[in-house]
């Protein structure tokens, strides 16, 4: 049995078909050379005319804001509390609780001093009702307190301690 034509080879073509079309030739009756709009001119009115406004002009306010906006009437909305000054007492806390590891490199007793002094201002503002974290200014100088001691102590043992050293 001898192998027939290739199914998947090129297929005969007919000598009298017609050439197959060029997309990118010029239209049939137009002169080579000139451009051809393939979508001809768009429609003058596609959609009609728009259509009226159905209640009419809006109507006018009755003053005119010379700066422009949306005019603000005094004393609108809820009023802002006044908040309580609590600063104080927070930062003597959080001086007083980082002098105490800070001894170590010899800056306990100044946060221990900064810790008092933020401490005694931030309850003085307590104690007039300004803030309202007295507890927190205490604890700031108590921990302030201990981190100064311990820092003048430290102070101590290293002078001790280069003097005995001796060269």
């Amino acid at each position: 049995m001898q192998p027939g034509p290739d199914p998947y080879g090129p297929r005969p073509t007919d000598p009298t078909a017609p050439p197959p079309h060029d997309p990118y030739a010029p239209p049939y009756g137009s002169a080579p050379g000139q451009p051809h709009d393939p979508y001809g001119p768009p429609p003058a009115q596609p959609y009609g005319a728009p259509p009226a406004a159905p209640y009419g002009p809006p109507p006018a306010a009755p003053y005119q804001d010379p700066y422009g906006g949306t005019p603000m009437y005094p004393n609108a909305g809820y009023p802002f509390p006044q908040g309580q000054q609590n600063t104080l007492g927070l930062i003597s806390m959080i001086l007083g609780i980082a002098s105490v590891p800070l001894v170590c490199c010899h800056l306990g007793l100044p946060l221990g001093v900064a810790a008092l002094v933020t401490g005694w201002l931030g309850k003085q503002k307590a104690d007039r009702g300004l803030a309202g974290n007295s507890g927190q200014a205490i604890a700031g100088m108590v921990c302030g307190a201990f981190g100064a001691v311990l820092g003048l102590a430290w102070g101590a043992l290293a002078i001790v301690g280069f003097t005995l050293s001796g060269p």
